[in-house]
């Protein structure tokens, strides 16, 4: 439990994230590139040596005897990949990080990577939604972690409020991400959403906040909830459209347009007369402003990246449990696919091609759709053969496998020059020929997914998630990716005990950053 702050302190607390202090300079040789656009260039290296680190959220872990305060552990990567000894923990009861850990908390639900103070090391930002702050229960909060050439320090960490102020119940920090949307800023900008305020129809859930430096250091920049108004006013002479009522649970960017600044998808679920559809919040980046364009059908899951290797990012959406037949009956999951191009993604103005739909129906994609499968819960994308266009992973954890309900399951479809297809698609299952560990009920193998390069080598690996593994402790699975792309031969697991911390029921794996 935090203490209750004014206004005032909770602006400044927001500020103080900005300002990067004792950040050392990075190497010359693997200072990263401040202010990610692109889906490829989100990087994670935490310590500047070149390769990708990789971070993942324990949220149910003990710490300190405290049930679910929360835990991180972060990932070195190096020529070999990643493995489990050059790794570290990182809670609330790490010397420097601010706060302390408590019950509930549930740090580690959210992560997020970006390079906030521009200094060629990408920052961890990490979420707790479940912070109380005074007698407010589940106000919830963001804690930066500061990147250097020793990695990820809790030293000078910066603990993030929401603007809007303490109110019980608004889980600030329930999803995060950071880019460059603006030139306002040298680093990357960071976007919090606070789930209660977007059930009042607001993008003022989430805090946009950006730094600039000065010939004197560097100094903060103005920081401001991005709400309706705020949208209206962005779009300068251009009238913005009518924003859908969603309840906002995910954020993905990418630069759609290729015009050199970071778009933002936010993906939610419908409110109101209909409720319950996966629909999108899509804004655009430019030098002076974000504006929002236009809802999109599909969400709340997102995810961005080039399939059809054209230079422009493409948008995945992921709709699990998506409505049928005017919401009678629920499918087994719906995949979206919107390609970028020139003018930002294409359907998503109302011309140009629409976007394309996937089930597990659909033609060369493995299984069948049954109801409760949450295909889609979960989306990534990633080049694993290096033939230069991305391929998408997808978890569908409420997959039954013959009798065992909800095992889970991982979908992996092919990119191709015309976009994404079914030919040559790949599935896991615990029950896969060399994929350790066995199918149990209730394990939601494929709960987190994500394509990752931290060896370097051009072709990304699979992380697959079960959070429900041995009854909440959850277990992280690698599938190495080779020549011909991804396979089970040679993958492993690893959990919270691989680390030597603690591990009941700490929901591993249920944040993986993208």
């Amino acid at each position: 439990m935090r203490k209750h702050r004014s206004a005032a302190a909770l602006a400044a607390a927001t500020l103080l994230l900005l300002t990067g202090a004792g950040i050392a300079t990075a190497p010359a040789a693997w200072a990263g590139v401040p202010g990610g656009t692109r889906a490829d260039d989100r990087n994670h290296d935490f310590d500047g040596d070149g390769f990708d680190d990789v971070l993942i959220g324990a949220p149910g872990a003990t710490v300190g005897g405290k049930r679910g305060a929360g835990l991180v552990t972060v990932q070195y990567g190096s020529p070999n990949g990643i493995d489990t000894r050059a790794a570290t923990i990182v809670s609330q009861d790490t010397r420097g990080v601010p706060g302390g850990a408590e019950a509930g908390d549930s740090f580690g639900a959210a992560v997020a990577t970006g390079d906030l103070d521009g200094d060629g090391y990408d920052d961890a930002v990490i979420g707790a939604p479940g912070e109380d702050i005074g007698t407010r229960a589940d106000v919830g909060g963001v804690i930066v972690l500061w990147g250097s050439p020793h990695g990820l320090v809790g030293t000078d960490s910066r603990w993030v409020d929401s603007l809007l102020g303490p109110v019980a119940g608004n889980r600030f920090g329930s999803a995060l991400g950071a880019a460059r949307f603006t030139a306002e800023t040298s680093g990357d900008q960071l976007i919090v959403l606070d789930r209660r305020a977007a059930e009042r129809h607001l993008f003022g859930a989430a805090a946009l906040a950006g730094e600039r430096r000065t010939a004197t250091g560097p100094r903060a920049h103005s920081a401001q909830p991005l709400n309706r108004a705020a949208l209206a006013g962005n779009a300068g002479r251009a009238a913005a459209p009518p924003l859908r009522d969603l309840v906002a649970k995910s954020v993905t960017t990418g630069d759609y347009d290729k015009n050199g600044y970071a778009d933002l998808v936010i993906g939610g679920v419908t409110t109101g007369a209909e409720p319950g559809h996966g629909w999108s919040w899509y804004l655009a980046g430019r030098s002076d402003y974000l504006t929002h364009q236009r809802d999109l059908r599909g969400g709340p899951v997102t995810a961005s990246g080039d399939i059809d290797g054209d230079g422009y990012d493409d948008l995945v959406t992921g709709e699990p449990q998506s409505p049928d037949d005017g919401g009678e009956s629920m499918t087994g999951g719906l995949v979206g696919v919107y390609r970028g191009g020139r003018t930002g993604l294409a359907g998503a103005t109302g011309v140009g091609t629409p976007p394309q739909w996937w089930t597990q129906n659909s033609a060369g994609v493995p299984g069948v759709s049954e109801r409760g499968d949450g295909w889609g819960a979960d989306l990534s994308l990633g080049d694993t053969n290096r033939d230069g266009y991305a391929d998408l992973a997808i978890g569908a954890p409420g997959e039954d496998i013959g009798t065992v309900a909800d095992a889970g399951m991982v979908t992996v479809l092919r990119g191709t020059a015309r976009g994404l297809t079914g030919t040559g698609a790949a599935s896991w299952t615990q029950d896969s020929p060399s994929v350790p560990g066995g199918v149990e009920r209730g394990d939601r193998f494929g709960g987190q997914v994500r394509l990752v390069d931290p060896n370097a080598d051009g072709r990304f690996s699979l992380l697959a998630a079960a959070p429900g593994e041995n009854t909440a402790d959850g277990h992280v699975w690698v599938f190495p990716a080779r020549t011909g792309g991804l396979g089970a031969t040679g993958s492993w697991s690893f959990g919270v005990a691989s680390f030597g911390g603690p591990y009941l029921d700490a929901r591993y794996g249920s944040a993986i950053d993208e």
